[in-house]
């Protein structure tokens, strides 16, 4: 909320890429532009990856946003570091996994942001099909959904993320980044947020 990388507006929505009208929009990649608050997040990703993930020994960034923060994570733990495209590459040697990793190796996959989780899913299902022991994700910032919970749990990923919505909101009444009386529609978006205010 500091540098604006979270934008609360829950009377003029923002039109996500799948089509719902949501009030809050969060930009983790300016994070990057701040270095006191991307160490923080470099630091607090690592200590999950470190504390709850023992067995890691490489980490994976989904493209694009959770390469940067992953490839941070992997400098402050002395890991490999690789990523995975959201499909192959059409030239050169087509790769979808960027970077040297051997089969058999456990992998903890960075995502700066998880809403349903399609995409940070499909990147875990790629180091799968290569071989690839993956033991979890970290992200920065979930919203929690129901449907991002059951998706996870179908897919036998655990995941861990530094914040959520429902901690979010009592922090932005507290610093007055939005009053009291938005918490109704934020909580209704929360709620059902394929087809609120459709």
């Amino acid at each position: 909320m500091q540098i604006n990388a979270i934008i609360l507006q829950p009377n003029n929505p923002f039109v996500w890429a799948a089509g719902w009208n949501s009030p809050i929009y969060c930009d983790n990649r300016k994070t990057l532009s701040y270095p006191e608050i991307r160490n923080y997040i470099r630091q607090g990703l690592s200590a999950i990856v470190k504390n709850h993930y023992k067995s890691a020994n490489v980490i994976a960034g989904v493209a694009t946003a959770g390469i940067p923060h992953g490839a941070l994570v992997a400098e402050e733990l002395g890991l490999p570091f690789i990523y995975v495209r959201a499909k192959a590459k059409e030239h050169g040697k087509k790769n979808q996994i960027e970077g040297y990793f051997e089969q058999g190796q456990s992998v903890i996959l960075v995502e700066d942001l998880i809403s349903s989780g399609k995409s940070s899913l499909e990147a875990a299902a790629v180091l799968r099909e290569a071989g690839m022991n993956v033991k979890g994700m970290v992200s920065i910032f979930t919203y929690g959904f129901d449907a991002a919970a059951e998706n996870f749990k179908v897919a036998e990923c655990e995941y861990v993320s530094l914040c959520d919505y429902n901690t979010l909101l009592p922090q932005a009444i507290e610093s007055q980044y939005i009053e009291e009386s938005d918490l109704s529609i934020l909580k209704e978006w929360r709620e059902n947020p394929s087809i609120w205010k459709k």
